[in-house]
This record gives structure tokens, sequence and C-alpha cells, in this order.
């Protein structure tokens, strides 16, 4: 029997106490909502970027407000230890402060009393994340209020459990980080390698090679967002309409999109399948491979292919020179204050006109080097899954409690 098992049977057989936060809770702290206007003091202004794996330890942009300010504005400062969760955007973040700070209106701030230990509650509130988003508001930006933070359940076991609880877990914790670290840096020098090979087989410094300009080689189109507006459009939808949301989550081929629009949203005609996406606007230098009809936001540049190259050119070739493609639209963007690209400088970018074999040598052995990359299914992102997923069963398990009738 384990020590964890011995101090339950001990100590709490019969289950244990549920009780509202507002009551195990000292303080329930709900930042302000004004930013301060000058950041030349000690106490420190941390974001969700501050986090430093469960804690908070300092803002690491160096941001921090006088004691001045602090009054001026009556600002909240978290006290040393205070369980800081996210409470609008991104949910599901949560930390300890090893210092006093100050937040800014993303987070609150639960200031625990004598019966509940702060790392156990930054446990326990890490397996409510779903919970949590089922409170939370629905509109442009999730929020959920003070009272639903101060009205939700915990479990209470006798302290002396709640110790033992955090002990096991932040030996899972830390053997989680160092499998997970080891792993992370096998798979950022397999990018690194990556990277290098696709750069050094997608040079061609042949003097014989022929050149085609974008807008030699395809037929291009922006994006567009149907109107929001008019439900009519998006009610029932079956053809894709791909936001950058969709490149981030789900990779640079894709098949389908988080969200759908209706027929009667297509200007014209739908984009054919196998064009390439890039970002010309807003944020620059990301694509991707569409291998079914669609539509895309207007933040987009469709790339097809004309009919006379088509049998030219193998489509995952381009695809691949595209991230070349992605390095020089950085370099050629528009001044002012929206980012968005030269499109005569971007209609003037080359591709190289090699034997279809030879691209279909390259892009065999790219799809090699991007399986062990990025498929999650696949190789080291898979290992690191795993292990996130094994940590968080066994947390969740320690952390499931019989309440006491």
């Amino acid at each position: 029997m384990s020590r964890l098992d011995e101090l339950v049977s001990q100590l709490c057989p019969n289950g244990v106490v549920f009780e509202k936060i507002k009551d195990v809770c000292d303080d329930v702290i709900v930042p302000m909502r004004d930013r301060p206007k000058v950041f030349d003091g000690s106490i420190p202004w941390c974001r969700i970027e501050d986090i430093e794996g469960q804690y908070f330890n300092q803002s690491l942009s160096g941001l921090g407000v006088s004691e001045e300010v602090v009054k001026t504005m009556n600002l909240k400062i978290f006290p040393k230890g205070t369980v800081i969760c996210s409470c609008s955007a991104s949910l599901g973040s949560y930390a300890i402060n090893t210092q006093p700070l100050i937040t800014n209106q993303t987070f609150i701030g639960l200031v625990c009393g004598k019966r509940i230990y702060n790392k156990f509650l930054l446990y326990y509130m890490e397996t409510q994340t779903d919970y949590l988003k089922s409170q939370a508001s629905t509109g442009t930006i999730p929020y959920i209020s003070r009272k639903k933070f101060e009205d939700m359940l915990v479990p209470v076991p006798p302290l002396e459990v709640q110790r033992e609880i955090v002990r096991v877990l932040d030996s899972f914790t830390l053997l989680t980080a160092e499998l997970t670290a080891e792993l992370t840096a096998e798979l950022t020098a397999r990018k690194k390698q990556y990277e290098f090979y696709r750069s050094k087989l997608l040079s061609f410094e042949n003097e014989n090679i022929k050149w085609l300009q974008l807008s030699e080689l395809f037929n291009t189109r922006n994006g567009y967002t149907p109107s929001k507006n008019d439900s009519e459009l998006w009610k029932n939808g079956t053809v894709p309409w791909f936001r950058m949301e969709d490149i981030r989550e789900n990779g640079r081929i894709l098949n389908d999109a988080f969200q759908k629009v209706s027929e009667k949203a297509i200007k014209g005609e739908k984009f054919p399948a196998n064009s390439i996406i890039i970002s010309t606007s807003a944020t620059i230098g990301e694509h991707a491979l569409l291998t079914c009809e669609s539509l895309a936001n207007q933040r987009f540049t469709y790339l097809m292919i004309k009919d006379k190259y088509k049998e030219s050119f193998d489509y995952k070739f381009l695809y691949y020179y595209c991230f070349k493609l992605d390095e020089y639209c950085l370099k050629c963007l528009n001044q002012g204050n929206f980012a968005s690209v030269d499109m005569k400088k971007f209609n003037k970018f080359q591709f190289p006109v090699i034997p279809i074999e030879e691209q279909n040598r390259i892009v065999a052995i790219l799809d090699r080097f991007d399986t062990l990359c990025n498929d999650i299914s696949e190789g080291l992102p898979a290992e690191i899954e795993v292990r996130q997923k094994q940590y968080e069963y066994y947390r969740d398990k320690l952390l499931t409690f019989k309440e006491l009738s």
C-alpha cells in the first residue's frame, strides 16, 4: 500500500467534503480592467506570456509598476502563493506566483485559506478546464465571472492527503517535463535538419534551369469573407472556408476546414482542389496546400496552377517551394500600419522548371522528413503527446474523490 493509500484509509476512508471556493479561500481577487500607462516600478505586471511552467516568477518583458501607481489606480496585488487562473481568452492556464505581482484582467486570483494547500488547488484546477469552458459566457472572447469561480466546488481532503498528492504529482510533473524536454530537443534538432535539407534540395544553381515568374505559372485570386449579417451564407455550410486557425491547428496540407459556408456564399466559382493559399496580409509568411474545393478568408491569396503547366509540375513540389516564397514575402512588405505584401514584387517571385522526375524525388525525401517532424500520429510529436496523456491520466486519477455523504 502506498503512503497516499495509507493516509486516505486513515484520514478520509468514507470520502471527502466538497466546498465552494469562496468558503476555502481567504480572497478571490479580480484585477482592475485599466492598464497602467507607466511601467517604471518594481511590482511585476504579468501576462499569459510570463507563465514559466506552473509559476509566475517575474515579468519576462520587464514590466513593473510603482506603489504610487498601485495606489492611484487602486490596482489589485496578488500576494505570494496565489493560485492565478485564466478567466478569459486563454482558458486553461494556471500558475502560482512566487512574489507579489499584478496581472491584467484575463486572470483571477485565488488566495488559499488554511484548509487548502495552494499547489493542491492548482493541480485540481488543471483537471477542471473543460468544466470552466462550459461555464464561460459566449461571445467574441469567452469569460468566466468571479461568482462562477467562487461557487465552484472543490474537494477538501485533510492537508496531509493534499500534500502527499502534491508530492506525487510534483514527481510525475518533473519526470514528464524531463522526458518531454529530451523529446522536444530531439524534435527541434530534427526540424533544423529538415529545414537545412529542404533549403538545400530546393536550391538550384544550374545556369541552364528555366524559371517562371509566379504570375506566369499561377492564376491568383484573393480569398474573402461572406457577410456575417446574412445567416443563410453560414447555415448548413458544406464548402470549407479556411482561416489561419486551420493551418495552426491542422498543419499545411488540408482537406477540410473548421468552418464551412453554404453554396450561396460562393462568388463565381469555388477555388479548385490542389490550390495553394499564402497569407499576404496581417500574419505574413504562412501557406498551405488545399486538397479540396474551397474558399478562404481575405488574408490569403490563392495560387492556382495554369492549365498549360499542370502536366509539368508536381503540386507537392510547388507546395514545398512555397517555403521560399514565405521567406520572400517577409522581405517585400508595403510600408504602413497594416502588414501586407507588395503584390507587384509577389508576382515576380520565380519558380524553377525542372524535370518532373526530379520534382518527385525531392517530394519523396521531404515527405519523409515532414512525417517525422510534424505528423501527430507518427514520430516524436506522438511520443510527446503520449507522455502528456499519461501524466494527465494519473493526475486526474489522484484528484478524483468520493464525496462524503
